[in-house]
């Protein structure tokens, strides 16, 4: 995953299969910052209606600036992916794909040691919260059932999201990826599934194990599911769930307990 990935042609399926069209290229610009991305809209966008958002961070081979690498693993003809599957439009729901910069991260951390101690947020995941935050302002987006979703630096940045703004979200899926344990209190009330390879090399299992019981002693309920004999690569069985959107896009956003 942190190996520079080529990006593969996008495809849309056809109208018969349910889905919708091929993830509109757009930028987001804040602060004098630009961040490219990528959004899936309903195909059919009912009056007076609120449908739900999935923010979804790649990972560390998909950064760059050509807003279409990112969708290399959501995407394309070799890789069925989730944007794609029939379920997935039938529940309607926005899917934004921003696009990290070259050199930069969604947590600027090692990723080989696991779990860390929070840094200053980063300009990328900065940039991804403010983008959340007008789509949610300017689109028929319900703000209950605001999810993010991340595959290995993706992952962190998913946490990472979920640990500073745990009013916005309704769930948080980090995908071989690692928090900080020390504000797993802030993220209780929030849905957690975790997912990660036994045998990962690169992002250690400690990473998501670390945070699912830090999680539980502070009196959450995450679910986590780690694949025996399986390396970095847990995205690809991870969304081959059958639950997986079903269970993501069933969260909502339920008030922190003082």
């Amino acid at each position: 995953m942190f190996r520079v990935l080529t990006a593969m042609t996008a495809i849309a399926l056809s109208p018969a299969c349910g889905a919708a069209a091929e993830p509109e290229a757009k930028e987001f610009t804040a602060g004098g910052k630009t961040l490219p991305y990528r959004i899936l809209k309903p195909a059919d966008v009912e009056p007076g209606k609120k449908y739900p958002l999935v923010l979804m961070l790649h990972g560390a081979g998909e950064r760059g600036k050509d807003n279409k690498k990112q969708l290399v693993w959501f995407w394309n003809e070799k890789n069925p992916s989730p944007m794609t599957r029939p379920e997935v439009a039938a529940a309607k729901a926005f899917v934004v794909v921003p696009q990290c910069p070259d050199g930069k991260q969604w947590v600027d951390v090692p990723w080989g040691k696991g779990s860390y101690k929070s840094p200053e947020v980063s300009e990328p995941l900065k940039l991804a919260l403010a983008l959340v935050d007008s789509l949610v302002k300017d689109l028929p987006i319900d703000p209950d059932r605001v999810s993010v979703v991340g595959m290995s630096m993706g992952g962190f940045g998913a946490l990472d999201a979920a640990q500073r703004r745990p009013d916005l979200f309704a769930a948080v899926v980090p995908i071989c990826g690692a928090g900080d344990p020390a504000r797993a209190k802030d993220i209780a009330h929030v849905a957690l599934w975790a997912f990660h390879g036994a045998d990962d090399n690169v992002v250690p299992a400690s990473g998501s194990r670390d945070i699912v019981e830090a999680v539980k002693k502070a009196g959450g309920a995450p679910k986590y599911t780690e694949y025996p004999k399986v390396g970095h690569n847990s995205w690809s069985p991870a969304f081959a769930e059958k639950e997986f959107w079903d269970w993501v896009l069933a969260q909502k956003r339920v008030t922190e307990k003082k």
